[in-house]
């Protein structure tokens, strides 16, 4: 069925809006999944606050081209569907991956981030990369150590001095009665 012009400018529309929010896009051929799977996907996707749209490749290069984005000629053939990253590329990467690697229907081609084309093996070496949450914890612990370690030797040394002054306390506490 054919697509009318109006329709074509909206889809196109659509896809630059959505390229404009991305961070990343990940192109992936979906040949073999079935509707459930699909559904399945696109929820794992909406978990890491990215969209997945099955694209219609004419369009989706129009619309790289109207947002500046290099196109990745040599991915767009077959039945393509992008995956948006709209914060964190390594989230989206990472549940592409693990999904393709469940399902073994789904095949990562590669994909765009910023001005850069991404093989499928950077993809999945980006999939490998720790989440924003992950680098924070990671960040947090880093600080918290030293700082621990610091105000554990200052208390040390507080109580160095609290048992020092004690033990001069009690030394001359019985000093006196003898007196």
């Amino acid at each position: 069925m054919a697509i009318t012009k109006a329709r074509k400018d909206e889809l196109v529309a659509q896809y630059v809006d959505l390229l404009n929010q991305s961070e990343a896009v990940f192109l992936t051929e979906y040949t073999g999944l079935d509707v459930k799977q699909m559904q399945a996907l696109r929820l794992e996707v909406r978990k890491v606050d990215g969209t997945y749209r099955v694209t219609k490749n004419t369009l989706l290069k129009l619309a790289l081209e109207e947002s500046g984005m290099p196109i990745p000629a040599d991915l767009m053939n077959g039945q393509i569907a992008a995956g948006f990253a709209k914060n964190e590329a390594p989230s989206l990467a990472k549940a592409l991956t693990e999904f393709a690697k469940d399902e073994g229907m789904l095949v990562i081609k590669g994909g765009i981030l910023g001005d850069e084309l991404l093989s499928a093996d950077q993809v999945d070496a980006l999939a490998k990369l720790p989440s924003m949450d992950e680098l924070r914890a990671q960040l947090l612990s880093l600080l918290q150590g030293p700082a621990r370690n610091i105000a554990g030797t200052i208390a040390g040394s507080v109580r160095q001095v609290v048992n020092v002054v004690d033990a001069y306390s009690k030394i001359e506490g019985e000093a006196e009665p003898s007196a």
